[in-house]
């Protein structure tokens, strides 16, 4: 079994990677955090992972959020998988939604944990990645609301 945190280092995907700490530990399941970043500096402004003006370097960009993943989880692997978010059809956050998805389903995860203050709802803004993610029937959803 294997529990996977969409990680992008904010306040409620913190709070989610500790939940999932917590059960990694209690199952002795493999933990994996993915960090899915978009070839957008949009995207990466919004997120705080950069700020106006700042170039864009996904590699360092990568690199921060693994050390805060890490310094929350440090016997779980971190992932990184970069999405180009050129397709005219699709948004960043298609894109990162697409990627979770993807590669939940490839290791098989029997839960993903979400930070998300939106998933579940009715009416979810088009920026979440939580209710698109938590609506694949592969795997279980454990949904982090609150960052207490």
């Amino acid at each position: 079994m294997t529990l996977l945190v969409p990680y992008d280092g904010s306040n409620l995907a913190t709070s989610a990677l500790e939940k999932a700490t917590e059960f990694s530990d209690l199952l002795d399941e493999e933990l994996v955090v993915l960090t899915v970043i978009p070839d957008d500096a949009e995207y990466a402004q919004e997120r705080g992972w950069i700020t106006r003006g700042e170039p864009f370097d996904a590699e360092a960009i990568a690199a921060g959020i693994r050390d805060r993943a890490l310094s929350v989880a440090p016997t779980a692997t971190f992932r990184t998988e970069r999405v180009d978010s050129n397709e005219p059809t699709a948004t960043a956050t298609t894109d990162v939604v697409r990627a979770i998805r993807l590669v939940a389903g490839e290791l098989e995860a029997s839960v993903v944990f979400i930070g998300s203050e939106n998933a579940g709802s009715v009416i979810a803004p088009l920026s979440s990645v939580g209710s698109p993610v938590a609506n694949d029937q592969r795997y279980d959803v454990y949904v982090v609301r609150h960052t207490d």
